[in-house]
Order: C-alpha cells, then structure tokens, then sequence
C-alpha cells in the first residue's frame, strides 16, 4: 500500500550537495529525503527525466521507507572507486579517497575528449592499483560498435574486468559482445537495464555477461531482487550518485543477493564535498557497512536547498505520486 501524499510531503527534506568533481556534467546533487516507518529514504531522480521514469525512483524511495528490507545475507559491501572523466594527473587525488578499494571504475567516451586520454587515464588508474587491482571502463553508451571495438582494443591490455554500456542498444551490445569475444573482455548493461522498458530484454538477447543493477531507477529493492532472479546473470549493485541514504538502500539490495561475485559501486558518497548522514557511508578498507544512517536535522538544515528548488522538487513528487497511485491501481 502507498503512504498518502501528505505523509511523504509532510516529511520531504530537499538537499543541495556539492561535489568534489564535476561527474555527469554536474557539479551539485539535489536530492529528496523522507523519513517512513522504516527510517528515512530518498528519492533523487536526475533533473532531466521526465515524470514516468521518475516514478520509478518514488516507488523505490517509498519501498525502502515503508517496508522492510530483505534479511540481509552480509553486513559490509565491498566497493569500488569511482574515477571520472579526469585528466590522468588527478587521478591519484580521486583514488584516496576510496581507501582500500581494490576495484575502480574508471569513465571513458567523456564528449570533447578523445580516446587518448581516456587511454592515459586508465594507465595511470593501473599504475596506482598495480597489477592486482581491478579496472573496469563505463562508456555510458557513447559508442557506437566500431567506435567500441576500436576503444576496447586499445584499453584491453590494462587487463579489463568488463566495459559497462560500450554501446546504446541491446542489438549492438549483442554485436560488440561477438566482435570482442576473442579479447576476453566481458559486457556489462547498465543503461539497457535501468531505463529499458523491459530490463530483462538484454538478458534474454544474450547481449550481456553481466547486469549492473541500481535500486532506485529499477523501483527498489524488491523490485530489483525480482529482475536478478529472472535475469540469471551475475550482477553488480551502483549507485546513481545517491546520498548516504540512497546507497543504504543500494546496500541492502547488495546485501540480499546470495552470490555477489563483483565489487559494487556504492562508494560515491566520496564523490561529495558534504552528506546527509552524521556518519556517511563512506568506504573503509574498501567496504561499505550495511545500515541505515542517522540523519540529524541540523545537517539538513545545512544542505537545504533554496526555496524555488525545493518547490520545483515537491511538484515533482505529486507528479510521481499520480504515477505510481494509478501503476499501482491496475
């Protein structure tokens, strides 16, 4: 059953986070908080999506504040290192602060720059890391197939756990994934799953080795725990560059997966300057706990965001709100 708007509304926190590099072509994250029967949760779709697909992340917001979570099957998350589209010089800065993070994920196909320098960016991610260390590459779909294929040939050898979304469509994941075949390089969907109108599409095509999965876009934990059962494939939890209580959310979703092969990436509460939490869920010797944090009132009132976002916000949320009331109607 739904929470009734005013309930949501009556607790609605809207926040402004600084970041400390630009990621996504944004520099603040805005963000809602409600505080439910369960502890708070959050509700922070990108600006940029329209109401159907926004909805997606209010049902996971009320999901995880007016329901119980899954019994949890582990109590720490380990995570990897987020690196954006930096020059190689900075990423030194960026690894510190994932301490003990043996993964990074490292962003490629930035637009303006070009395959050079996401080629210097992961040497120097492989350099810092040594040869144990983990990299994987997120194009974010900027590719096309011959562009992938050109792309993975060069950053191949730093020794590739898989390249998330090389591409846009399930059709040319399938392409890429046969044409690189030979390089041993694993495909991972993250983009034709979250915002697919059929999330299972990529599995059923073959088109993918493994599945990023977030909590939010995907509805929330009970809704992505079903489509990793149906899916069959290994996954890997992200985030959506949530606040400490969005990748709680993320944690217990990790946390009720019973084979959880790869490290997830539920450590960008390093990637902000601030955070909602008293004890942000920040990376310690690479991992995350599993909990809920503690948020107080002095620190929203902190990071409160100016009087016409969070109106422009709580528009949004009654929006949603019909949305999800008539999803949930049929």
């Amino acid at each position: 059953m739904l929470p009734d708007l005013a309930d949501l509304l009556r607790t609605a926190r809207v926040v402004s986070l600084p970041m400390n590099f630009r990621f996504r072509g944004i520099t603040v994250r805005e963000a809602v908080l409600f505080e439910g029967p369960q502890g708070w949760t959050e509700f922070s779709p990108f600006v940029e999506y329209g109401d159907a697909e926004a909805a997606a992340w209010l049902h996971a917001a009320i999901d995880f504040g007016w329901h119980p979570a899954p019994a949890p099957l582990r109590s720490a998350i380990p995570v990897n290192a987020t690196v954006p589209a930096v020059p190689a010089r900075e990423v030194a800065a960026v690894l510190g602060r994932y301490p003990g993070a043996r993964t990074a994920k490292v962003k490629v196909a930035e637009p303006g720059q070009t395959l050079a320098d996401d080629v210097e960016r992961v040497r120097a991610v492989r350099e810092l890391l040594g040869p144990e260390g983990r990299i994987r590459i997120d194009a974010n779909a900027l590719w096309n197939v011959d562009e992938a294929e050109h792309a993975i040939h060069a950053l191949a050898p730093f020794d590739l756990e898989y390249v998330e979304q090389p591409c846009a469509t399930v059709d040319e994941l399938a392409d890429i994934r046969r044409r690189t075949k030979y390089m041993g390089v694993p495909i991972a969907a993250d983009e034709s799953v979250r915002k697919a109108s059929d999330p299972l599409a990529v599995a059923r095509a073959g088109a993918a080795d493994l599945l990023i999965v977030k909590a939010q876009p995907l509805g929330g934990i009970h809704a992505a725990l079903r489509i990793i059962a149906d899916a069959g494939l290994p996954v890997v939890v992200s985030s959506a560059i949530d606040t400490s209580v969005g990748i709680a959310m993320g944690a217990h979703l990790a946390a009720a997966i019973p084979e959880l092969e790869f490290d997830c990436g539920l450590g960008t509460v390093a990637m902000f300057v601030q955070d909602v939490a008293d004890e942000p869920l920040l990376p310690v010797d690479g991992a995350i706990p599993v909990t809920r944090p503690t948020v107080s009132d002095a620190r929203l009132d902190a990071l409160a965001a100016d009087e016409d976002r969070r109106e422009w916000w709580l528009d949004r949320i009654r929006r949603c709100y019909r949305v999800v009331e008539h999803a949930t109607a049929l």
